[in-house]
């Protein structure tokens, strides 16, 4: 089983801890995912359907240097959108394996989890942030603002990606 392939459930209850193939995530079939793509400065945020279809950009997190993830920040959402799971972006190196960075989006999910109550599962998020700035170059929206849309783009392409995969 590859690294994209895989979630591991740090919540509470009987997933906590286990590792998923995508097909047996530890989310319903039906209703909203968000999908939160880690980074250092900035967290993107991106929502599905309430059919798990169609991956929707939903807003940016601001991160501090060595404080803990911005839970006040990520309520607002949970309350307005209600998701039955939070897909977590994996930052795995170009081999594939966990690195520091990966060690603390997984921390990150055991935190999100515990606070929530909601089953996290992790998805590779390699490549995510640059095929977005790649993008913005290639169609002329590079700039400050195209810095501000795109981790919520790369979350949306995170979660388009595992929902294209579980429909598959």
């Amino acid at each position: 089983m590859t690294a994209r392939e895989t979630g591991k459930g740090k919540g509470e209850g009987e997933h906590a801890g286990r590792a998923f193939p995508v097909s047996r995530f530890p989310f319903p079939r039906y209703g909203r995912l968000l999908a939160i793509d880690w980074g250092t400065k900035r967290i993107g945020l991106a929502i599905s359907d309430p059919a798990q279809t169609v991956a929707t950009p939903l807003g940016t997190l601001t991160r501090r240097a060595g404080r803990r993830f911005p839970m006040a920040q990520l309520r607002p959402y949970l309350e307005t959108y209600h998701p039955v799971g939070v897909l977590l972006g994996l930052p795995l190196d170009a081999s594939g394996a966990e690195s520091a960075a990966a060690q603390a989006a997984r921390e990150t999910g055991a935190l999100i989890a515990t606070k929530t109550g909601l089953p996290v599962a992790y998805w590779d998020e390699r490549m995510t942030t640059a095929r977005v700035h790649r993008a913005q170059r290639e169609t002329g929206g590079a700039g400050a603002g195209a810095r501000r849309t795109a981790d919520p783009l790369a979350a949306t392409l995170l979660l388009q990606a595992c929902l294209d995969h579980r429909r598959s």
